[in-house]
């Protein structure tokens, strides 16, 4: 960008001083040639290439010419000019003076220009090229004619003018009354110049090689009419130039080779579509060499020492250079498109800083567009075609991207490049597609390309944002509590929608009534996209997780609001919009991951109840509370689980909360079953009545039940006992600190419940009240597990004492 800068001021300096010197009348032929074609050094010239090596100096040359010539044959008198920014001065100088001419002719130039005003340009600022202000006295009246002002403009030395007004004067002399569109302008300088009218020998040469193939260029290269196979005098004109190219041609009055070139020339130049001889001379209005040297001609009107801006004397000057018409086949239309073209290519190559050029260039369009549909020539419709393909190239290159190009201080621009580029493809779609004229295809271009910069731009904007947080994300990964990838993302993406709603949907909504709902749509399947390898990739639930599906939650919440508000007005309501926006179902992942995640902590406390029952010995003396230690570690799983459960960072607590409670309620009652089983029952500790027998008191079977028999009694009670209670973990302590187990179990059941709901409101739930209400039932099938089995261990209890009675009254 500095060499850019660099390479800018230094071309401005050199103009300047070619400048300076002209207007002390020094004659320096090179300087005055080095006027740079700017627009070149950026841009593609859409007019397409010549076929022959004329340089932008030789065809600037060439037009001013013309335009002397054009204007000289016109008559009239010359118009006067003076500075706008000397006119004040002169009206303040000479108040009283009015009846000069040139005077009258400075006042009516300090009204506005029509051509700026139509064009929306501002006036320009005149300055001297060191940036110092005139004094009062330097500003003096310096009237001199709309000619000389064109002639500094156009960079052409006072030497050169004045060889070219005596040219024209003799041509003039031999040629009385010919029109300069009746004549060959190359063909007659040839003959009345000669090498003593200029500096040296080398200069002359140089001058005759641009004249002769000029002819080249015009009759040959470029010609308007086609030219027939059968005719031989093209063969006999590219002969006679390859000659004087190498070696240079006798040009005087009586020179043989200049009579045959003038035979030829004039045999080619006067041709007419019907075959008669035209009046018109034909040697400068051919595509595009015509609009080559236009282009020169339009370039004056550019301030030479302000390249980015118009000269106040716009109007006078185009007057001039109308004239040329004639001669270059010129007409309302070509001029517009040209005019395009430079204003165009004026702005980009200077740095795209003058948006004044670019609104010209808007405006000038439109102009375009309404010639478009009038004019179906073959012809303008090709050159009409590259130009607006070069002009919408270089838009489309910053509108599908336009975040790249375009902030808050130049959003007056991005309107007029979106004019620009969609004008450009709408004349290109409905004025020169033959497809679309033959179809007559509904299609709004407008929204179509706007739509596409829209979701083009949003999708490299979000590409480059995720480059970024990716690489911050790569450079800090040493550091402590970083945010997750995907929140950082999605925060950044909010900002972004936020943005565009702000800057550029404004803008955009000219042409896409829903300009900041298709932004939002973009960002919502840009973000889903990345959500969705995301969410694959889940393996179990985690805080980062969670905090990205939440972000993920707010980020939808946004762009769904954004697209809402911006679709009120819409004939569908925003429907197709929000069609566009599948539900990320944020909320759905986080329920299934919540889910999974109580699924994974009740299995986890059931297999721990399993494993820690086995080794359960229901020992009263493990703790003064006299109850299982596995309870104690049962319950504290269990209210680890509610509290981390509580920790999670959700908003659906109260939705999921029964299903933690119903998880937990399960393990408890698989507890409270183990902790009674195989406790017995009556049949268990109580022998059955032996049956009945028919001895009588005095039977002599009485010694039947002797001690034998009881001792047999008892081992058999004993080995009953003994199938219950085999490891001993059915005593009456045991059984004891199994009543006290399930006892602390159902008080400790009361308190989680009560804990849970404390959690419970607050939370960030919503419908808390209700689901609140309905945590009095939790944990009541494990409450009544417990009161089941206290009351089953009890008359265990009772028959185990009962038990122990018998065998002491039956030893």
């Amino acid at each position: 960008m500095s060499n850019r800068l660099r390479d800018r001021s230094s071309s401005q300096v050199k103009r300047h001083n070619h400048h300076h010197e002209t207007s002390k009348k020094v004659e320096a032929p090179a300087a005055a040639a080095a006027m740079p074609n700017y627009f070149t050094e950026t841009l593609t010239c859409p007019f397409g290439e010549l076929a022959t090596n004329l340089s932008d100096l030789e065809l600037r040359e060439t037009a001013y010419e013309i335009l002397v010539g054009a204007c000289r044959t016109t008559g009239g008198k010359p118009l006067t000019y003076i500075s706008q920014s000397e006119r004040n001065s002169e009206r303040a100088a000479a108040p009283t003076s009015t009846s000069s001419a040139s005077l009258q002719r400075s006042l009516t130039s300090t009204a506005a220009s029509k051509v700026k005003k139509a064009l929306g340009l501002k006036s320009s600022r005149r300055r001297k090229a060191n940036g110092e202000s005139e004094s009062e006295s330097e500003r003096v009246k310096k009237a001199v004619t709309i000619g000389e002002l064109l002639r500094v403009q156009m960079g052409i030395s006072e030497q050169t003018d004045s060889r070219v007004r005596r040219a024209l004067l003799r041509v003039a002399a031999a040629q009385l009354g010919r029109k300069i569109e009746s004549i060959v302008l190359p063909l007659e300088m040839l003959q009345q110049l000669k090498p003593s009218d200029f500096p040296n020998q080398g200069e002359y040469e140089a001058w005759q090689r641009r004249n002769l193939k000029l002819l080249e260029a015009g009759l040959l290269l470029h010609p308007l009419l086609p030219l027939e196979k059968t005719n031989t005098a093209p063969q006999r004109l590219r002969q006679i130039i390859r000659g004087a190219l190498e070696k240079p041609m006798e040009t005087g009055k009586n020179s043989e080779s200049l009579q045959a070139l003038r035979s030829i020339v004039l045999s080619l130049a006067c041709r007419s579509f019907d075959g008669s001889v035209s009046e018109t001379s034909h040697w400068a209005d051919g595509l595009p060499l015509n609009l080559r040297i236009y282009q020169m001609l339009l370039e004056a009107c550019f301030d030479v020492n302000d390249e980015a801006s118009v000269i106040d004397e716009i109007d006078e000057v185009l007057e001039l250079i109308k004239k040329t018409w004639v001669v270059l086949g010129m007409n309302q239309m070509l001029h517009n498109l040209c005019f395009l073209w430079i204003l165009f290519s004026r702005y980009v190559a200077t740095g795209q800083v003058e948006g004044d050029l670019l609104f010209a260039a808007s405006n000038l369009l439109m102009e375009v567009e309404k010639d478009a549909k009038e004019m179906k020539d073959p012809d303008y419709l090709k050159i009409l075609s590259s130009t607006l393909s070069a002009i919408l190239g270089w838009a489309e290159k910053r509108l599908l991207a336009y975040h790249n190009y375009f902030h808050s201080d130049n959003t007056e621009s991005m309107e007029c490049v979106v004019s620009m580029g969609v004008l450009s493809a709408k004349i290109m779609v409905e004025d020169i597609s033959h497809e679309y004229r033959r179809k007559r295809k509904e299609i709004d271009v407008a929204y179509e390309r706007v739509d596409t910069y829209i979701r083009s731009s949003l999708r490299a904007a979000f590409g480059q944002i995720m480059e970024k947080v990716k690489s911050s994300k790569r450079s800090s990964k040493n550091q402590q509590n970083q945010l997750p990838s995907l929140s950082v993302l999605a925060q950044d993406v909010t900002t972004l929608a936020f943005s565009e709603k702000a800057m550029f949907s404004p803008i955009l909504k000219r042409w896409h009534p829903l300009a900041a709902g298709a932004a939002v749509a973009t960002l919502h399947s840009c973000y889903g996209n990345e959500l969705k390898k995301f969410v694959s990739s889940i393996g179990e639930l985690t805080p980062d997780i969670l905090q990205v599906l939440r972000a993920a939650d707010k980020l939808e919440k946004d762009l769904v609001q954004i697209a809402v508000e911006n679709s009120v007005d819409s004939e569908d309501g925003g429907k197709s919009i929000i069609r566009e926006m599948p539900p990320y179902e944020a909320e759905s992942v986080i329920s299934d991951l919540v889910k999974s995640w109580i699924k994974t902590r009740t299995d986890r406390l059931k297999e721990w109840v399993d494993r820690n029952l086995q080794q359960e010995v229901w020992d009263p003396r493990a703790n003064k509370e006299r109850f299982a230690p596995s309870a104690v570690e049962v319950l504290r799983i269990v209210d680890e689980a509610l509290e981390a459960f509580f920790l999670l960072p959700i908003s659906i607590h109260a939705a999921l909360l029964p299903d933690l409670t119903d998880g937990i309620d399960k393990c408890l009652q698989h507890y409270i079953s183990k902790a009674k089983s195989g406790c017995g029952t009556r049949s268990t500790f109580v022998p059955s009545m032996p049956a009945l027998t028919r001895c009588s008191a005095r039977s002599k079977l009485s010694g039947v039940f002797k001690k034998k028999e009881k001792f047999q009694i008892a081992q058999s009670r004993k080995s009953q006992v003994g199938t219950t209670n085999g490891n001993g973990s059915f005593g009456i302590p045991q059984l004891c600190c199994r009543i006290n187990t399930l006892q602390h179990i159902r008080t400790e059941l009361d308190f989680l419940a009560k804990r849970a709901i404390a959690n419970l409101r607050k939370s960030e739930s919503t419908h808390v009240d209700s689901i609140a209400d309905g945590m009095g039932k939790a944990f009541e099938l494990s409450a009544a597990a417990c009161a089941e089995g206290i009351q089953q261990l009890c008359k265990a209890t009772a028959y185990k004492e009962l038990e122990h009675y018998l065998e002491v009254k039956a030893a």
